[in-house]
């Protein structure tokens, strides 16, 4: 019924969207391990797992895709920051 495809395409939009979310907490973890100051490191760290953990129980799929475009914008950034600076 559509009902049942409905909760199946939110149910795999969600698993999606966690696949997504992980991957960038993964990937933001990778690039602060390459920051070379371990008190930036901690604070970095610390910074990561507060935003995710903050926003661990939204819902709204609107909202979640502009959160993984900031995080992944914030990630290239990052990214960009440390290449400056090992040149």
């Amino acid at each position: 019924s559509c009902q049942d495809e409905r909760v199946f395409t939110r149910s795999g939009l969600y698993f999606l969207r966690r696949q997504q979310v992980l991957q960038l907490y993964r990937r933001i973890l990778q690039a602060i391990r390459q920051v070379p100051t371990e008190t930036d490191r901690q604070y970095l760290k610390e910074w990561a797992r507060e935003e995710f953990k903050r926003n661990k129980d939204a819902t709204d799929e609107d909202a979640i895709r502009m959160m993984i475009t900031q995080g992944n914008m914030q990630l290239r950034e990052l990214e960009r920051i440390l290449q400056l600076a090992n040149s």
